[in-house]
């Protein structure tokens, strides 16, 4: 599966199936959405319902195939693990890296334009801001469900073993 960011300077490329796709409504996704927005000309990170949606691969099987010169890692917080990476030639949020050993790469969803996977289900939804009702065509759970984490466990477990 290929991102590209607005302009099409940059590719991000994702080999093999997803582990998941989702929504997340955390503290954190919503400020650094606030933030990756407000950069000049960004296109738009927050889906109408507050949450932001991404779609998690594992480590290994992402690469930066096109224009990776042109990426910018920016921090909500000096001190934390979690990099939003912004395509600076159009301000478009990427992907997602950590400075830990996490084994997934979050990208964002709308990067992949018309071929996005579908939306398995919505996380941290305790943390939605605004009024409205959360969309009812995925589960929704208000912290990280088992599913979730289960399918990250899977994933771990696959790269542990060359699959």
């Amino acid at each position: 599966m290929l991102a590209r960011c607005a302009c099409g300077n940059v590719e991000v490329e994702a080999v093999g199936a997803p582990i998941i796709s989702v929504a997340c409504y955390c503290d954190d996704c919503q400020e650094g959405s606030r933030q990756v927005e407000a950069l000049p000309g960004a296109p738009a990170v927050v889906d109408p319902d507050s949450g932001t949606t991404y779609t998690l691969f594992r480590k290994d099987r992402v690469r930066y195939s096109k224009g990776a010169e042109l990426l910018k890692s920016l921090k909500i917080r000096e001190k934390t693990d979690t990099n939003r990476v912004v395509a600076t030639c159009c301000n478009s949020a990427m992907v997602m890296k950590f400075d830990d050993s996490k084994h997934w790469v979050p990208v964002y969803r709308a990067r992949f334009g018309s071929n996005a996977p579908p939306l398995d289900m919505r996380i941290c939804t305790k943390f939605k801001s605004g009024s409205g009702t959360l969309p009812t065509d995925v589960p929704s759970y208000p912290g990280f469900s088992l599913k979730f984490v289960g399918k990250l466990l899977g994933a771990r477990i696959a790269m542990m073993f060359g699959r």
